[in-house]
């Protein structure tokens, strides 16, 4: 005999399940903190938390909140999932968004834009910017776990990390943790362009 209460269920669990993951994915796409996620939505950045990691399904009202901050149609985080989800994300040259407001949020002479942002699939992230002379991120890039790999494709760039003190040419890399102070500046007369690739913890 067929238990069609459990049938029921298994059908609609993978939906549910995927509701936390598609808000995270869609919240760092726009480059929004949690906390400009609530405020944007009303929802608290602890319940909006809950349900990123599974722990809290949102109710409707909340999802409703959540679609129409993260300027998705609720359809977006209920779908049955029938349509398959490309292996890969392709990010047209034309389409790529400006850096997310907590890369570097106290940086001055920098113009930079998102080459990939971590989501559900993915925890790398990749960052490009051109740093004016006298430009730099500031000394407040925010300290989350994970690795950074740096790389300097034109002028030249002064970096601290944790207290040691490098000079990157072009050409040169530099790896560090980011659970660790870091700060990066041009200190010369030219232009500086340069590449960040983030893993998260």
């Amino acid at each position: 005999m067929v238990d069609v209460e459990a049938a029921e269920r298994n059908a609609w669990e993978p939906i549910v399940g995927a509701i936390g993951p598609k808000v995270r994915e869609a919240r760092q796409a726009l480059g929004l903190s949690l906390q400009q996620l609530a405020a944007r939505a009303e929802v608290s950045a602890a319940a909006i938390h809950k349900v990123e990691r599974s722990d809290m399904v949102p109710t409707i009202t909340t999802l409703l909140k959540l679609a129409g901050a993260l300027d998705r149609p609720i359809a977006h985080f209920v779908g049955d999932g029938s349509r398959p989800r490309p292996v890969a994300t392709l990010v047209r040259g034309e389409a790529h968004s400006p850096t997310p407001p907590d890369w570097a949020p106290a940086a001055y002479g920098v113009e930079g834009r998102m080459l990939a942002a971590p989501d559900a699939r993915f925890r790398a992230g990749g960052v490009h910017a051109m740093v004016e002379p006298g430009g730099g991120s500031g000394d407040t890039r925010p300290l989350r776990p994970g690795e950074e790999l740096m790389l300097v494709l034109e002028g030249a760039l002064q970096v601290d990390v944790a207290g040691e003190h490098y000079r990157l040419d072009a050409g040169d890399t530099l790896h560090y943790p980011t659970d660790r102070p870091h700060e990066w500046r041009n200190a010369g007369m030219e232009p500086a362009s340069a590449v960040w690739f983030t893993v998260r913890g």
